[in-house]
């Protein structure tokens, strides 16, 4: 290679329903106009995908993530901590981290972010197990996250709305218990996000006032309620963030959260499991350099 800045960028070329597949010549392209020398590696799968980036940051180059959260998600507590620096090309159905980030979703746009050069640090979640960048939900949601990667013939950011419809018809409430930096909490209800990203499930606001490097989580749960309020009024306000002002929504900052429940239940971050409850949760405070437009 030239002395031109390297990068590595690393496909899910399943991201987007093959989108991102048919997008590599254009990220290529736009990316080697910018004076980045530019080397391409398609993932089998998610550790694949890790030990890439892993291997490409220890060679010098710069991870460039072209997938939707999931991926993004994934390498990003891989690389966190390790002082490397990561960039992102959105290319999956939600794009919540570049949404917030301020990252375009054309290759022209966020090629120049990754050219500039400019790095934000933002915090991770930590499972013990695996890392997160978003946020990582658990009860109701955990249905909805399973129905919403079964899914087949609805596309984009419907599929979200798709499964969160089919998961309230056999939805019951649940007993969760929360330990919150030491206080406890219990309640009956929906769900409980442990929030370090703003937004999820393509554009739903779970937590308007998170912030992705304050050095604390938002912790969001839905209480019990009926079935139709949580459709017509917390499904609809989620996507401006302002079921967080309904009584049944509360919201509490931790830096370390366990959850329990009173039935099984998969955690799902940025589309992922992350494992099953109970489980304990904690902050990395900015452990991930990225490169973003300024905060």
């Amino acid at each position: 290679m030239d002395g031109s800045p390297r990068v590595a960028l690393i496909i899910n070329p399943q991201a987007g329903g093959g989108k991102a597949r048919k997008l590599v010549p254009e990220v290529e392209g736009a990316l080697r106009a910018r004076g980045l020398a530019v080397r391409t590696a398609l993932t089998t799968d998610l550790e694949n995908g890790i030990t890439i980036a892993r291997q490409s940051a220890d060679a010098g180059e710069v991870p460039v993530v072209m997938s939707g959260d999931g991926l993004i998600g994934q390498i990003g507590g891989a690389l966190a901590g390790s002082g490397a620096t990561m960039g992102i090309v959105p290319a999956g159905r939600g794009n919540d981290l570049a949404r917030v980030l301020g990252i375009p979703t054309e290759p022209d746009g966020a090629a120049d972010i990754i050219a500039a050069g400019h790095t934000r640090e933002i915090d991770v979640g930590d499972t013990g197990q695996r890392r997160f960048l978003g946020i990582a939900s658990c009860g109701f949601d955990s249905d909805a996250n399973r129905y919403a990667n079964e899914a087949r013939l609805v596309r984009g950011n419907l599929v979200y709305l798709y499964a969160a419809l089919r998961a309230i018809a056999a939805w019951k409430p649940a007993r969760f218990e929360l330990n919150l930096d030491g206080e406890r909490v219990t309640f009956r209800g929906y769900s409980v996000g442990v929030c370090n990203n703003k937004a999820y499930g393509g554009g739903m606001y779970a937590a308007p006032d998170a912030e992705l490097d304050d050095g604390l989580f938002d912790v969001v749960w839905c209480e019990e309620l009926s079935k139709m309020r949580f459709v017509f009024s917390v499904i609809p306000r989620s996507f401006k963030g302002t079921q967080v002002e309904l009584d049944e929504v509360k919201v509490h900052r931790a830096r370390q959260v366990e959850i329990a429940a009173d039935r099984p239940f998969t955690v799902y971050a940025d589309g992922d499991p992350l494992g099953d409850l109970p489980m304990q949760v904690t902050l990395l405070p900015r452990a991930l350099r990225i490169l973003a437009p300024p905060a």
